[in-house]
């Protein structure tokens, strides 16, 4: 018999005008219910200079988190460094393996998405979404980014409601941070 799984979240981030935002809403669902309307599942890490969201299975993405930022403390000020070693050791460690979960990472420089597969993937534009409602809240900030005069929260803001009005597994309660970009 299948046991109903837990379908959570959409994560963005939109490098803009000198910002990097990144923003997530705030549901969780098991199976055709909503359990939890207001997790967060955007966190600071590194004394706030490095930002991450994950989508997936809450504690194999808390127990991503404890070894990302254990990596950013290995390697200090180069997180894109951190994310590889971490991204090895999620595809070579056996029990690491069998997490379900996906991490976003950005700091002043760099956006990076960070899989289970070995993948640390850093998006031309600056735009990158995981979880159910992800594509649409890519769709979205791409559009806002080219059509409007928006700043980078203001535009993962407003396409994580367009994801919501779109996805069933994304709510609009949000959660936004925010830091400056390298010059």
């Amino acid at each position: 018999m299948n046991e109903p799984r837990f379908h959570a979240t959409t994560i963005l981030t939109v490098r803009h005008r000198g910002r990097v935002a990144l923003g997530g809403d705030g549901q969780v669902t098991l199976g055709q219910t909503i359990v939890k309307a207001d997790a967060v599942k955007i966190r600071r890490l590194l004394e706030g200079n490095v930002l991450v969201g994950f989508a997936g299975s809450s504690a194999d993405a808390f127990a991503l988190l404890e070894r990302f930022e254990a990596k950013l403390k290995d390697h200090p000020g180069n997180m894109p460094r951190a994310a590889t070693e971490l991204a090895k050791d999620w595809r070579t460690d056996k029990l690491l393996r069998r997490l379900e979960a996906l991490l976003i990472a950005v700091d002043r420089e760099n956006t990076l998405l960070v899989s289970g597969t070995g993948d640390v993937i850093q998006p031309p534009d600056g735009i990158l979404g995981i979880g159910s409602g992800g594509p649409f809240a890519v769709a979205a900030a791409r559009a806002l980014v080219r059509h409007s005069q928006l700043e980078a929260a203001q535009v993962v803001r407003e396409a994580l409601k367009i994801a919501a009005e779109i996805d069933i597994y994304t709510n609009e309660h949000l959660v936004v941070e925010e830091l400056a970009c390298a010059t």
